[in-house]
């Protein structure tokens, strides 16, 4: 007698390669199915093994001293104008991806806060793995350079850092300034490790390259720059790419605060800025 042959999932099983694995974070593009053409698909950077006194997920960090953050175009915030949650490629400097980034903000803070709106990043590795995240919370009153001293935190923009989820490994705190821009990025215990000074004057525009440069606590030595590169797409959205250039022996955690460091910067000063010179929001 002749067995009718039975495909895996038609008993009801699952078929081996579609394993039904609840995600932590979900906004990450899905990989393709396999078999199907990989060619659209982008490269992710290869895995590195575990490192000691390094949270899990961050290895690919010690490997590099510069990465890439693309903003994601929205076509319906290009074409209708409604605020929608900004997603992020973060690739390293050949194009490979090693991270994605995902922000997760309350709707009525995106339409009537714009970028001074209160988020958390989440930041997945290559497994969908949350690894990284980044909150700042809603300040009525933060932004302006001359308020933000040290013992006035309402009035100066911070992010925090956890690496692993609910461990804090650092902080980018908003510092005052007389114009030009200025930030400081600590450690757990709040401890200086790393100065950003910004530019005199924040253009915001297409045609022009932004660079924040990155020095050592005592500020007498320059170590790398976050800068926000030139890029045609911001005439019709506030989609834009940052590169962050660090030491290669810059502790791991280090190079994590410099990226909540972007995500600050690319929020008070670019976020939305299609319609605008120059902003401390």
């Amino acid at each position: 007698m002749n067995q009718q042959k039975v495909h895996p999932g038609q008993d009801g099983s699952q078929p081996p390669a579609y394993t039904n694995q609840q995600q932590p974070y979900t906004n990450q593009p899905p990989a393709l199915p396999p078999g199907l053409p990989q060619a659209n698909q982008q490269q992710w950077m290869p895995a590195v093994g575990a490192s000691a006194g390094c949270p899990s997920g961050l290895e690919y960090l010690t490997q590099i001293d510069s990465v890439i953050i693309k903003q994601q175009v929205d076509l319906i915030e290009a074409f209708v104008g409604w605020e929608q949650a900004n997603k992020y490629q973060i690739t390293n400097n050949q194009n490979q991806q090693i991270y994605f980034a995902a922000e997760e903000s309350s709707m009525l803070q995106r339409q009537c806060c714009g970028p001074s709106r209160g988020f958390t990043i989440h930041i997945t590795d290559n497994m969908n793995q949350e690894v990284l995240r980044l909150v700042r919370d809603f300040k009525m009153f933060a932004g302006c350079c001359w308020c933000a001293t040290g013992s006035c935190n309402c009035c100066a923009h911070e992010v925090r850092v956890e690496a692993p989820i609910g461990h804090v490994i650092g902080y980018v705190r908003q510092e005052q300034s007389c114009w030009a821009p200025r930030f400081t990025i600590k450690d757990a215990d709040h401890n200086d490790i790393l100065k950003i000074n910004g530019p005199c004057c924040v253009l915001s525009m297409p045609c022009c390259e932004d660079v924040f440069m990155l020095k050592n606590a005592e500020e007498t030595a320059d170590l790398g720059k976050i800068s926000k590169k030139p890029g045609m797409a911001e005439i019709f959205t506030d989609a834009n790419t940052f590169g962050a250039n660090f030491p290669m022996n810059l502790d791991v955690k280090a190079k994590a605060c410099v990226l909540g460091a972007v995500f600050l910067i690319d929020f008070m000063f670019f976020e939305g800025a299609g319609n605008k010179l120059m902003s401390y929001n």
